[in-house]
């Protein structure tokens, strides 16, 4: 606190001077207020001088005094921003011009800066002793919206919730702020309000300070060395058979000499990838991308964090982040772990230190709908102010993802399907944007991903979330082909749950949207829910369910890749889509007799053509009768198993219906 109290005694040194100077000021004007003489002023015109002077000065006193102190229990400035690489301190500031005509608008705002604060004191003066405020001192050229910054930033750090949110909600909305009063903010602001500007929507980004300078590299490792070593550092033991399986793979190849280093190769074993014989011969990129995977991996552990921030994992990852800009897929992959650490709330400091408040508020602004919504995740995970709910990997909130004071009626909660994804299962149809001139002028008719766009223009006071988890047609691709009960429904369903729970799912009134496999999952995670009292407000709060050409009785897909296991080894999730599933029969009957008796609305969607597997197989994935569950509505549409989740526009049927069965089974809460 030692700059803070550096501060206060400048700004009481400059107060202190211009009460003076306004006191030699009333001098000369009522000694000069009469007639031109030589005499020595009467004790009348003395009293006076001394009757104003004392007013002034006890008043700008008292006022200092009392700022000094609200400022001193109020300001809490964060000096840890102010403290990198072992308390060497670093200060953003513009570099100094030369020109003579840079000082007269350094004076001037100075001078402003004097004004405005005489001002405020005599104006105080006259409140404390209920005088009048004598409108000759309303002429200073100070601006209000300079007093209103230093107003703003003292209440965002109020122990009055309401008060601190309004306070961030106004700064981000004012966009008259100059350049100094934006640095002034960044440097000021503590750790909760600058997350809290970072999840503002359309704030100025000149809030934020840039990610800290980064130390010199001690080591002559390139980046997937120092990623290697982070990993080895990691605990061995107790892991998940996935997180063993990236490490192993992103260790395997490591130089002789860093295993001397690291005093002999950590590796877990395994055959890893096909075609990755010698990792030395891959591109550093994809190497690097090896080790990311991994630690996305270690990141979902909590304890793994710990030690991820402890190693300067943060740093790292900052400076591969910085260093990689051309890579939109190594990006979202460091992204992906900032957000699974700041489900820990004792990392929040750590991660805002090392600069990852500015970067995500800046992929926010990204145009690209995946690397947003990671970002997102991230900040909303960090702002605990706001947000009582965590998100945990894969779980993406597509609206709101920004502040916003307008309350949350209900949940929409999209799940893809089979080898489908968060975002782009959901969405438009893809269409020739040279054919169709609306697309290629950028009008608001074509999207990347219709729930965020057009659902949430439709809905505002929804709560969009869209989840994502790994689906693989054949065991040859698996990203992670180590313990197969993982790509069981049975798994993803629990797995989901608790993910589901943590984000506040069943919390509100609650729509399931689902897609192909996706609304198998969705009827195994509400039978399983039925049967957990912990999850029965999911079950209870659920008001409809839409299926995407769901195979409630079994796929084509599962027959054709069990009679063709030459061609495609079926992955345990295409093995529960067959016909004769004793699993498939079980779940659907087990969700239909208390569907039945909970009486939430369904609507469900069935593809009449066929899709091309491949290059040389066309095949009629979900058949009508497969995608008829036997309660709610069934409508058919003419297209095919792919397309059947992707409206081609805002005004075509699929999304209309959709949007009107969501209205309807919401009525009551929209």
């Amino acid at each position: 606190m030692t700059e803070v109290k550096t501060q206060f005694a400048v700004i009481v040194t400059m107060l202190g001077m211009s009460v003076a100077s306004y006191c030699v000021f009333c001098y000369r004007k009522i000694g000069t207020s009469g007639p031109t003489t030589k005499k020595h002023l009467p004790w009348n015109d003395i009293r006076k001088i001394a009757k104003v002077t004392g007013s002034l000065i006890l008043g700008g006193f008292v006022f200092i005094t009392y700022e000094v102190l609200s400022l001193n229990k109020l300001l809490q400035i964060d000096t840890q921003a102010l403290h990198q690489e072992k308390v060497k301190s670093y200060v953003y500031v513009r570099t100094a011009s030369l020109s003579p005509s840079e000082y007269q608008g350094i004076t001037y705002k100075a001078r402003k800066e004097v004004h405005k604060a005489v001002r405020r004191i005599l104006e105080t003066e006259a409140k404390i002793f209920r005088r009048p405020f004598s409108e000759q001192f309303s002429t200073f050229d100070g601006e209000d919206h300079e007093c209103a910054l230093w107003l703003l930033l003292k209440r965002s750090q109020s122990e009055d919730k309401a008060v601190r949110l309004q306070a961030v909600q106004d700064l981000a909305s004012n966009s008259h702020w100059h350049d100094y009063q934006y640095a002034t903010a960044a440097q000021t602001c503590d750790q909760r309000t600058a997350i809290g500007l970072a999840r503002s929507k359309d704030v100025d980004l000149r809030f934020f300070l840039p990610p800290p300078p980064l130390p010199k590299i001690k080591t002559d490792y390139p980046i997937e060395d120092e990623l290697r070593l982070l990993l080895v550092s990691l605990p061995q033991t107790g892991l998940d058979p996935c997180v063993q399986y990236f490490t192993s793979l992103a260790l395997r190849e490591s130089s002789q000499t860093l295993a001397a280093q690291m005093g002999g190769l950590w590796c877990f074993g395994g055959n890893g990838l096909p075609y990755c014989e010698t990792l030395s011969k891959i591109p550093s990129e994809t190497v690097e991308l090896f080790c990311l995977q991994a630690l996305v991996q270690h990141s979902k552990i909590s304890s793994h964090c710990d030690k991820i921030e402890a190693k300067g994992g943060l740093q790292l990852l900052q400076r591969i982040y910085q260093l990689r800009k051309d890579s939109a897929k190594i990006q979202r992959n460091i992204i992906r772990i900032i957000g699974n650490m700041a489900l820990d709330e004792h990392l929040h400091s750590s991660i805002v230190r090392a600069g990852w408040v500015s970067v995500l508020a800046e992929v926010m602004k990204s145009p690209h709908i995946i690397q947003s919504s990671h970002a997102s995740r991230a900040l909303a995970n960090l702002d605990r102010d706001m947000v009582k709910e965590k998100y945990a990997d894969g779980v993406y909130v597509l609206h709101p993802q920004y502040r916003s004071s307008q309350p949350v009626r209900a949940d929409i909660l999209f799940v893809h399907g089979l080898l489908g994804a968060a975002f782009k299962t959901w969405r438009q149809q893809d269409i020739d944007r040279h054919l169709d001139r609306r697309a290629s002028e950028g009008e608001e008719d074509y999207t990347q991903c219709w729930p965020k766009t057009w659902l949430a223009s439709d809905c505002p006071s929804l709560r969009i979330i869209s989840v994502e988890y790994d689906t693989h047609l054949s065991d040859w691709k698996a990203k992670c082909p180590v313990e197969a009960q993982r790509e069981s429904i049975a798994f993803r369903s629990s797995e989901l749950l608790d993910k589901l729970k943590a984000a506040g799912i069943g919390d509100r009134p609650l729509v399931w949207v689902s897609h192909s496999m996706g609304g198998l999952l969705v009827k195994k995670m509400l039978v399983d829910a039925s049967k957990n009292p912990e999850m029965d407000k999911i079950v209870n709060n659920t008001r409809g369910i839409i299926f995407y050409s769901v195979p409630h009785h079994g796929s084509q897909l599962a027959e054709y890749s069990i009679n063709a296991r030459y061609l495609l080894f079926p992955s345990v999730e295409v093995k529960e889509l067959s016909k004769d599933s004793p699993a498939l029969k079980e779940l659907n009957d087990d969700f239909l007799s208390f569907a039945k008796d909970k009486k939430f609305s369904v609507l469900s969607f069935a593809e009449t053509l066929p899709t091309h597997i491949g290059s040389m197989l066309k095949l009629h994935v979900v058949p009508v009768e497969s995608a008829d569950i036997g309660i709610g509505d069934l409508i058919p549409v003419d297209v095919n198993h792919l397309n059947i989740c992707k409206p081609k526009k805002k005004d075509a049927f699929l999304y209309q219906r959709t949007l009107q069965f969501i209205q309807d089974v919401l009525a009551q809460e929209l």
